[in-house]
């Protein structure tokens, strides 16, 4: 039901984006587009058909004998885990054998089972799109990370045509290392009571979804711009910057230099990241078939790509202006993030009696760092 439905708004995006294109050249669709136009409304209304007929079909397929819940010893570990946890939240102590609670809590917190706090940790990637193609270490202590350069201006491995009894000449370039610490950080959610008691919550989902929300939005601020000399620095630290050739202003050439920045063998995999008022702005441009540059594609989660690949959208970056790093484009795996210490969560019951809310509260220590400038290229917007 869900890819139907993306499907179908994927479609209906093509069809506006198609109009949209017509209206602003003042001109009737050509055969290819009103042929191509039909098909596309054709199938909006097969996926609509297809989309009541599963409602209905499911309708159906949902009466029928409740079955009796399963018994202790039937349970996977992480279904042990989850059913402790969410009785735990709710102030129950779950004790599964006689004698023994699945959850030991001292002072009303409680640190979350393992299972639970790994689909914590992959709901905040998931959310969170440049921590999701970083390099990931989970590694204590300073982590090094090898970088190979040019020994000097002047001296690297090279290879050349050569004649036979002719010793080769001998030089090279040398290692160096991209060093990653760690930065403590953490959050402090509150939820209410009266949500976890409604019946039509599921707690564990409720508790995980909002804890990975704030993490990603913590992470996707420091991984993309980073706070400062004394915390992670984000991928737009590269040194691999393109300027603006207009003031103020990006434009179609500015596009293609910061594209063509990133080498040959990192484009498989990278794509643009920009605040949607720069998406907007540069919605705007066309090329010299007075076509939008940025084209639809029914295929993405964010249904546009430009230039080829796709576009992702963080108010984390920053707006057009002067000396603004407005476009970061790339693989993002050119930058590598280490967590010293992993993801730790602890639920705390009674600290928050009193707003008739429970707390809950994370810790980790991470930092981050462009390990790869070939990798990662940054547009500089122009001030003068």
């Amino acid at each position: 039901m869900k890819k139907l439905i993306e499907r179908r708004a994927g479609l209906v995006v093509l069809l506006n984006s198609m109009l949209e294109a017509v209206k602003t050249e003042n001109r009737a669709f050509t055969e290819e587009e009103a042929k191509k136009f039909d098909e596309t409304e054709a199938e909006i209304k097969q996926l609509d058909a297809t989309i009541k007929a599963e409602e209905r079909a499911k309708g159906i397929s949902e009466i029928k004998v409740p079955e009796a819940a399963p018994k202790a010893d039937q349970l996977t570990q992480e279904q042990i885990e989850e059913r402790a946890f969410a009785d735990f939240i709710n102030g129950k102590i779950t004790e599964m054998r006689s004698g023994e609670q699945n959850i030991d809590w001292t002072n009303g917190a409680s640190t979350v089972p393992t299972s639970i706090a790994k689909r914590i940790i992959d709901a905040a990637v998931d959310m969170c799109p440049i921590l999701a193609g970083a390099e990931v270490y989970h590694e204590k202590g300073v982590l090094k990370i090898p970088k190979w350069t040019k020994a000097n201006s002047t001296h690297d491995v090279t290879v050349a045509y050569a004649t036979e009894f002719t010793p080769l000449t001998a030089d090279s370039g040398k290692f160096t290392s991209v060093d990653l610490g760690g930065y403590l950080a953490g959050a402090l959610v509150l939820i209410g009571k009266s949500v976890i008691n409604s019946s039509a919550i599921n707690v564990t989902q409720f508790v995980i979804n909002k804890i990975a929300e704030k993490v990603a939005q913590f992470l996707e601020q420091e991984l993309l711009k980073g706070s400062g000399s004394s915390a992670a620095q984000g991928a737009v630290k590269t040194s691999n910057v393109v300027t603006t050739g207009t003031a103020l202003t990006i434009g179609l050439d500015d596009l293609i230099a910061l594209q063509a920045a990133v080498k040959q063998k990192y484009q498989k995999n990278s794509c643009w990241t920009m605040t949607s008022n720069t998406f907007t702005a540069l919605k705007q441009l066309k090329d010299g078939d007075n076509r939008p540059l940025i084209q639809p594609d029914v295929t993405a989660e964010f249904p546009f790509r430009l230039l080829g690949k796709p576009v992702h959208l963080s108010d984390n970056m920053d707006e057009i202006g002067g000396n603004k790093l407005a476009i970061l484009y790339g693989d993002y795996s050119g930058l590598s993030v280490n967590f010293r210490e992993d993801i730790g969560i602890e639920i705390l019951r009674e600290a928050y009696h009193a707003q008739h809310a429970i707390g809950i509260d994370c810790w980790f220590e991470f930092d981050s760092k462009v390990t790869d400038e070939q990798k990662l290229a940054v547009l500089k917007v122009k001030a003068s």
